[in-house]
């Protein structure tokens, strides 16, 4: 039975799990998260609590960075190798950084641009840090150091016909996108749990304390924003945040080629209440939730929320007994890098002198005669058939080099003549273009000739009196922004009801508000109709 403890540490915080694996059943034996002020008394209480002095350890790497490379897939082994290298040597030098202080790793994935290249996803860590966390345990056995953006995989159940994102809600939030299976991108957004925590820690000036109001609060649908600030009073500490993932990771979804079906959210922000329907509202037709661990059962005695506070824990375990995808161990030559230094290998060869050469030839000697008359004709048969197919091969040779004569010609006379047509074809494609772009703008400049004057009207005639306009953004074509403010939510909220239901904008969006003063701001969002 194979059995890790996986660690994974923050500033101020390690969740931990320990999980073996018997067969194909995995179980989380003991888990937990602890607050630290000394991190190597707190680790030893963690050995301690889950009688793991003798068990492998698995935790995150941190402070990694991610490039992307590209090469031809047709290249040997060691030329790939040789790219990666070279690529990574010149994002150093771009970035005045010193290539020998970072351990590599990396991971290949299909290029999205060409069938003939592999897209590399390159993970480079400092080799202080990797020191650092060896220093950590180094009176245990440490076994593995992994990136938690590639271990979370290890969390959800295989689907080759899945396109999918986790995004892992810790210090700093994590999008790891994956297509049938195989990573395709990771995405670092510099937003995460280290924020909350420390506005609320300011406050509180207990960690342990912001993570259990973390816990305890729960985000509202957009009926129902008023409770949302009557019960807690630190949504404003916890929103700010929230928003800004929310709206890189729809950006990143907007940008994306391929479609994807589902959104797994973790971390430790997961443990808001409603965070996910908070995601989904946003996401629209991307269907969201909670990431739970494959493996755990519903019917498990222990709740299942306790087991997703320490997803990433779990992860980590997991990426030592059982890792989905491997080569990224930053404390172990990658399999790759075995691959190489195997090939280069050199095979030993005994000496001439070292074999009694005329004893071998006295009692073999039958077999050598045989094997040199047989050798004898062999090679008369083989000089007879080289110079027949020389013949052949010169008087071939001569016709293919008339044919490419007559063929080069034709080709000459072809391309002059395509010459003059490209030519002709880009004058009328201009003369086209130019048309229509004169058309375009006549057509567009007609359209919105009265859209503004017709947009204030319609927002005179169903604005409420407590309601405040402040300012009218148009910073495009069709996209209009308008901050107002009032000392009634609900009113604000009635504002952006009419504006949805009488048409003045569509797809209208809007912020949880802001607080200013007695007034409460809030910024509305849509498109002119």
């Amino acid at each position: 039975m194979a059995s890790s403890l996986g660690l994974y540490i923050e500033d101020n915080l390690i969740k931990y799990a320990k999980v073996s694996k018997n067969n194909d059943i995995i179980k989380v034996e003991s888990f937990g998260i602890k607050f630290y002020e000394q991190i190597e008394e707190t680790i030893k209480q963690i050995i301690e609590e889950t009688y793991s002095y003798k068990t492998p350890i698995s935790v995150n790497i941190f402070d990694e960075k991610y490039n992307y490379f590209e090469v031809f897939g047709l290249l040997s082994k060691k030329d790939i190798e040789g790219m990666i290298k070279t690529n990574f040597e010149n994002y150093c030098y771009d970035n005045n950084l010193n290539k020998e202080s970072f351990e590599q790793r990396y991971i290949f994935t299909a290029s999205p641009d060409s069938k003939e290249k592999i897209r590399v996803i390159h993970m480079s860590a400092q080799k202080t840090s990797i020191a650092r966390r060896k220093n950590q345990l180094s009176e245990y056995k440490l076994s593995n150091i992994s990136p938690i953006s590639i271990s979370v995989c290890n969390l959800v159940k295989q689907n080759a016909k899945q396109n999918s994102i986790i995004i892992n809600l810790e210090e700093q939030t994590t999008v790891t996108k994956m297509k049938d299976d195989v990573i395709t991108d990771i995405k670092i957004i510099p937003h995460g749990s280290k924020e909350i925590l420390e506005k609320i820690n300011s406050k509180e000036n207990s960690y342990n304390k912001a993570y259990e109001i973390c816990k305890n609060t729960t985000i509202y649908t957009e009926e129902a924003k008023d409770l949302q600030y009557e019960e807690n009073e630190h949504l404003e500490d916890i929103m700010p945040t929230l928003y800004n993932i929310v709206t890189e990771v729809r950006k990143y979804l907007s940008e994306s080629i391929d479609t994807v079906e589902k959104v797994y959210i973790t971390g430790t922000l997961s443990v808001i209440n409603n965070i996910d329907i908070y995601f989904q509202e946003y996401l629209k037709n991307t269907k969201c939730e909670i990431l739970k661990p494959y493996f755990i059962n519903n019917n498990s005695k222990i709740n299942i929320k306790d087991y997703i506070e320490v997803n990433s824990a779990i992860a980590m375990a997991l990426q030592a007994i059982d890792a989905r995808i491997d080569n990224v161990n930053f404390i172990k030559e990658s399999g790759v890098n075995k691959l190489s230094s195997a090939l280069n290998k050199k095979i030993s060869i005994p000496k001439l002198n070292e074999i009694d050469f005329f004893n071998v030839l006295d009692k073999y000697k039958n077999v050598f005669n045989f094997i040199t008359t047989i050798g004898g004709f062999i090679l008369v048969f083989y000089i007879a058939g080289v110079i027949i197919v020389n013949g052949i091969l010169n008087k071939k040779e001569e016709e293919t080099i008339q044919a490419l004569e007559d063929t080069n010609s034709k080709i000459q006379e072809v391309e002059s003549y395509n010459t003059k047509a490209n030519s002709r074809i880009s004058q009328y494609k201009t003369m086209i273009q130019e048309i229509e772009d004169n058309n375009d703008k006549l057509s567009e400049d007609k359209r919105y000739k009265n859209t503004i004057p017709n947009l204030m009207n319609n927002i005179m005639a169903i604005i409420p009196k407590e309601v405040q306009l402040l300012s009218i953004t148009n910073d495009n074509t069709t996209h209009i922004i308008i901050e107002a403010q009032s000392s009634k939510y609900e009113q604000l909220a009635f504002f952006k009801t009419k504006i949805k239901t009488e048409d003045v904008l569509k797809n209208v969006i809007s912020d949880t508000g802001v607080s200013s003063g007695s007034n409460i701001k809030v910024t509305i969002e849509g498109e002119l109709p």
